[in-house]
């Protein structure tokens, strides 16, 4: 029986310290590769350094500021990268292809939905899909931004079994290695919570866009759709052969024993597009959204932050700032904000009556529309 993995490839792991591609590097990964793939499993890689290829193909020494330019850069170095990666599978005969996604694709219901169909194609081609983020057409209203989120949202299009994330750093430590001798690994992870989350350092890399906070996001939703995440230092001699089979490397993000009821529509919901605005709902609501399994209504919101129409993603988040769920809104921001006002100048007990437009009773955010991470 097969099974699915992505492989996510950052660039301070697949480029040396001056921006180059570590053909070395990039060898003994896909050697690695090419033997778990012999051994059933289908991978997909996502890979970084887009740009960085580009900037070395171009000479250019320090990476620019200006959009145009790092775009440049990128389709230039799209093409560099895809062939490294071809001449690097070839010797095992491994055909490779190249696809590039933005928030474009995935935030469009439909095109999400061809894009899942065309990787099910490759795979059943026996094909290794190399995908990286479009940034030669992308701009910030639909970048993903980094590719650990891009990564968990190939994983979530294909039902992968697992995601490995190939790193410069060898795991998710208690507090940052580079500032503290006295940090620890942690080498499991069942819960996502303020800890977790606060042990994140910052960027590091100065050719990369992630940092331990975005796979940290990125492995909160893959722990609710059920799928494993490991964290591991890429350089490591045969980490991906010995994930697979099954040995403590880095920090394995360990998937709900039973998923949370979340459909590739929700899965889309909790990816496919960046959030627009924040609810942050007292603690009443958010035990019946996690316990009950119910809408959020208006009763429950205690503040709104940002602007959103109909249909937006937005984060959903306690009293203390931590975000447990996230959905797409039924009702605008403005049309909120006008029942909020109204309601404070009504008074306070007046709050379950005191909406004139009808939103008591109507969810802010349909269950259907709700991803719960806890």
């Amino acid at each position: 029986m097969t099974k699915k993995i992505v492989i996510k490839i950052g660039s301070s792991t697949l480029t040396t310290a001056e921006g180059k591609v570590d053909l070395d590097f990039l060898s003994m990964i896909t050697a690695q590769i090419a033997k778990i793939k012999k051994a059933g499993w289908q991978p997909v890689i996502v890979t970084s350094a887009a740009i960085a290829c580009g900037l070395e193909a171009l000479g250019i020494k320090e990476r620019p500021s200006d959009i145009p330019s790092l775009q440049a850069a990128a389709s230039v170095g799209q093409n560099a990268l895809a062939t490294a990666y071809a001449k690097s599978f070839a010797p095992f005969g491994i055909v490779t292809s190249l696809v590039l996604l933005t928030r474009r694709e995935t935030a469009d219901r439909k095109s999400y939905l061809h894009a899942r169909d065309t990787f099910q194609r490759l795979l059943d081609f026996d094909v290794v899909p190399i995908v990286n983020e479009n940034d030669t057409v992308s701009v910030e209203q639909i970048r993903f931004g980094d590719n650990d989120t891009l990564a968990a949202l190939v994983a979530c299009l294909i039902n992968a079994d697992l995601v490995v994330v190939l790193s410069d750093i060898d795991g998710l430590y208690d507090k940052d290695p580079r500032a503290f001798d006295d940090a620890q690994i942690i080498s499991q992870v069942s819960a996502i919570d303020q800890k977790v989350i606060g042990s994140a350092g910052k960027p590091g890399s100065a050719f990369g866009s992630g940092g331990m906070i975005t796979k940290i996001t990125a492995a909160r939703v893959l722990m609710v759709a059920g799928i494993e995440m490991v964290i591991c230092d890429g350089t490591r001699k045969n980490s991906l052969v010995d994930i697979v089979a099954g040995e403590a490397v880095g920090t394995r993000f360990v998937a709900a024993e039973k998923p949370h009821e979340i459909t590739p529509r929700k899965l889309w919901i909790a990816l496919g597009d960046s959030a627009k605005g924040t609810l942050v709902v007292d603690a009443g609501a958010k035990a019946a959204l996690i316990n009950q399994g119910g809408s959020l209504l208006s009763v429950g919101v205690a503040e709104i932050e940002g602007s959103f129409e109909i249909d937006d993603i937005v984060d959903i988040k306690d009293s203390s700032g931590h975000l447990f769920a996230r959905g797409r809104v039924g009702i605008a921001s403005t049309e909120l904000t006008q029942s909020f006002s109204h309601q404070e100048k009504v008074g306070k007990t007046e709050k379950n009556s005191c909406i004139s437009n009808g939103l008591s009773n109507k969810p802010i955010v349909h269950r259907d529309d709700l991803v719960i991470f806890e």
